[in-house]
């Protein structure tokens, strides 16, 4: 006897990386700049960055596994004074460095099998292509 199988609504997470290496040179990409990616169901997902950027992907497999960690800043060290001492001025309280910079504590968030690696799309003109046509123009 055969049964109808239900798929599971449980959805994995798959992490990807972006490789921008190819084109960073050539753009001058903001920090925090928005961006839509799209496309990433089939061979050459789309990325659109700060509306004006836009970028053909490529799928790559990685050699081995890439690891992601993410960054956060850690809690200062807090220094309690404990054991016995007749002459425990601090008894119970917590001593805190001013003097110690912040921290940083790096933490794994998962693993990516895969690469997308972007170049300029055919039909885009960069800054200095355009600035160098204008340049001809002028002349």
């Amino acid at each position: 006897m055969e049964s109808d199988t239900v798929p599971s609504e449980h959805q994995e997470e798959e992490y990807v990386l972006l490789d921008l290496d190819s084109v960073y040179t050539q753009l001058q990409i903001p920090p925090n700049a928005p961006y839509v990616l799209s496309g990433l169901d089939t061979m050459q997902p789309v990325l659109i960055l700060d509306d004006k950027f836009k970028l053909i992907g490529q799928w790559d497999e990685t050699i081995g596994t890439c690891l992601l960690f993410k960054e956060e800043v850690a809690s200062p060290v807090v220094h309690e004074e404990t054991g016995p001492s007749e002459a425990n001025l601090f008894a119970g309280k917590c001593i805190v460095d001013q003097n110690q910079s912040p921290s940083k504590q790096v933490k794994p968030l998962g693993c990516a099998y895969r690469i997308l690696k972007f170049r300029l799309a055919p039909d885009f003109d960069s800054p200095s292509t355009v600035s160098a046509q204008t340049q001809q123009v002028k002349l």
